[in-house]
């Protein structure tokens, strides 16, 4: 054989050594097996719908936050001299659909109309009267506090849940690589390669869809904390008020 071309030979395989093997990560999971495939969908889906949940729970939130500080301000209004007036609590009914995000305006709004029967009808005494109201003042709340709770346990489940999808995945992963070198009597890396590597990516995806649903979960659990003290305080003031001046 020809010298220059054994040095050719040598120089394409140096070269072809020198070049390290690249994994592509959508190649490896579309070469994944059937279980592993499944497990990333379930773990990519569980993540979009975290996702969503954040995005919905963030906008239902602020806003109601930003309402019902609108809705004290008016409430609260400082420059009406006869504040509690015999209208004062209508005049604020009539503008409580302007405030349709905040729960402390539906808290109002079912007081209000609970206290509107009440005042109408001559039955029972005041302790029943207010009774009343104060029942229609707490189911409203605890309607309130539901709804902006609605949907969190699903990011808690994301949380809790997807690591151990996701480990589901690696250890199935892995069982597949113990398999190859079995088959091919050998544990080079081209043999275990696929095998961890689709390990990793489950675990990688569990990881991804879990942190950050835990992050979102204890931050909107926070939040709703502060309005459901805000709600309960208005109201305590605001049975005080009926108390006072209605009944």
């Amino acid at each position: 054989m020809p010298i220059d071309l054994v040095l050719l030979q040598a120089a394409q395989a140096a070269q072809g050594a020198a070049e390290p093997t690249r994994l592509d990560p959508l190649q490896l999971v579309l070469d994944a097996s059937f279980v592993v495939k499944i497990v990333l969908l379930v773990l990519l889906t569980m993540s979009l719908v975290s996702w969503f949940v954040v995005g919905t729970k963030l906008v239902r939130i602020v806003q109601a936050q930003r309402q019902s500080t609108a809705f004290l301000d008016v409430f609260w209004n400082k420059d009406d001299g006869n504040k509690w007036a015999a209208d004062r609590l209508e005049g604020i009914y009539a503008r409580v659909s302007q405030f349709n995000g905040s729960p402390l305006a539906r808290v109002f709004h079912a007081g209000y109309v609970e206290l509107a029967k009440v005042t109408s009808s001559e039955r029972g005494t005041a302790s029943d009267d207010i009774e009343n109201v104060e029942r229609s003042v707490k189911r409203a709340m605890g309607r309130e506090m539901t709804s902006l709770e609605n949907q969190l346990p699903i990011l808690a489940t994301t949380g809790s849940v997807g690591p151990f999808i996701g480990l589901f995945g690696t250890v199935w992963g892995i069982m597949n690589s113990f398999l190859s070198i079995g088959a091919e009597h050998g544990a080079g890396l081209d043999v275990v390669a696929p095998g961890i590597a689709e390990a990793l990516i489950a675990t990688a995806l569990g990881l991804a869809a879990a942190i950050p649903a835990v992050m979102a979960y204890n931050y909107f659990v926070r939040r709703i904390r502060v309005i459901e003290s805000e709600t309960e305080a208005f109201a305590a003031d605001y049975l005080n008020i009926v108390k006072r001046h209605y009944l």
